[in-house]
């Protein structure tokens, strides 16, 4: 499973922030390691220097094997707390998906 951070010109990007991303990442998605060939994970800052409630906004797109992308979107008043969301959310996603084609 591959990993990869993008973020939008209002938010630096660091190698820092880029390393523990992914690593919760990959913990968080463990389970699921092999049936997921990537991962991408989009940072934005929607009001850039302006001051806004919930403004930051994280998408996270998993690719599964053999199927189609899903997507995820959580807005938040800090980058921790909508990736965070948005990871309880592709989580919730995944078992759903997953559990429904075992069953067929």
């Amino acid at each position: 499973m591959k990993v990869q951070i993008n973020t939008d010109k209002n938010i630096e990007g660091s190698a820092r922030l880029e390393s523990y991303f992914s690593a919760e990442t990959e913990k968080s998605l463990e389970r699921f390691q092999d049936k997921i060939t990537r991962v991408e994970i989009h940072f934005g800052d929607e009001n850039g220097e302006k001051f806004s409630l919930h403004d930051k906004k994280c998408v996270i797109e998993v690719r599964p094997v053999k199927l189609q992308p899903i997507t995820v979107t959580e807005h938040a008043e800090t980058l921790e707390k909508a990736f965070s969301g948005a990871l309880a959310k592709v989580k919730k996603v995944l078992t759903t998906t997953f559990e429904k084609i075992k069953e067929h």
